[in-house]
Formats: C-alpha cells, sequence, structure tokens
C-alpha cells in the first residue's frame, strides 16, 4: 500500500503497552487463519521495523509466545493479555500492527487481504506481504 506516511500512535487495553508507527493512513490489513490467528483474530498490517517505536516504559510489560517454527514472536501485554503488535514469520525485518490498537483518530480507511496461513509455505509464494517490510513500502 502506497501513500504519505502518518504516524499512528496505539496501546494495548490498560495502556501499559504504547508504541508509534509510521504508516500510510489507509492500512492494507492481513486476515490470517493459521491456528493462532484464528484463535486472537490477528488482522494486521505490516510495516518495516524501523518505522515502530515501541514508548518507554513499555517493554517491562511485554511477554511473549512462540510455537511451530518459533520465528513469529507473538507479543502481548502481561497486565491485560492484549496483543497489539507482533514479529511476523513472514516479515522477521518488520512488525505486525493490530490497526484495532490505534487510538489516534489516524486510518481513513482499511484494505483488508487475505493469506492462507493454513497452507503457509504455499500461500507465502504467491504473497507480496514479504515485501511489506521494507523500507520503500507504503511511501511515494
Amino acid at each position: 500500500m502506497s501513500g504519505e506516511l502518518v504516524t499512528h500512535r496505539g496501546s494495548c487495553h490498560c495502556g501499559k503497552v504504547q508504541f508509534e508507527v509510521s504508516a500510510p493512513a489507509v492500512l492494507e490489513v492481513w486476515h490470517c487463519n493459521c491456528s493462532v490467528c484464528t484463535k486472537k483474530q490477528n488482522h494486521h498490517f505490516v510495516v518495516p521495523e524501523g518505522r515502530f517505536t515501541l514508548l518507554e516504559g513499555s517493554v517491562e510489560y511485554l511477554t511473549t509466545y512462540t510455537f511451530n517454527t518459533h520465528r513469529a514472536k507473538h507479543t502481548f501485554c502481561k497486565v491485560c493479555g492484549v496483543q497489539s503488535f507482533y514479529k511476523p514469520r513472514s516479515n522477521p525485518d518488520g512488525i505486525g500492527v493490530m490497526p484495532h490498537c490505534i487510538d489516534s483518530d489516524t486510518i481513513e480507511r482499511m484494505i483488508v487481504r487475505e493469506f492462507d496461513g493454513r497452507d503457509w509455505e504455499t500461500c507465502i509464494q504467491g504473497s507480496d506481504i514479504v515485501g511489506q517490510s521494507s523500507e520503500n513500502n507504503g511511501c511515494d
């Protein structure tokens, strides 16, 4: 998704984990149907790691869950249990951010794309999700 970058500000439910992320106002949001994403309703947009800032004091409230290949790092708040962001298996150089955890009024709209995580190995081959963590993605 291309477009001018804006600063989105977000948090978990209790507010202990807070972040800022630079991304377009029109977000390309991925819906994945793998086992963990289905259970958590993990809808997310991907940005390069350098466009994501965890705000001061937040790190002490994070914990991480991994499974299967242990490449994805599912971080969530130790207090309220909300996952605001994570490190996706598909984008180890990026961050997957949950648009429903954006607190600022900076999202114009979302374009939803499907990712077949149940058949991850096949789907990743035909998907452009990997390129979304490139620094050149999202800005014209």
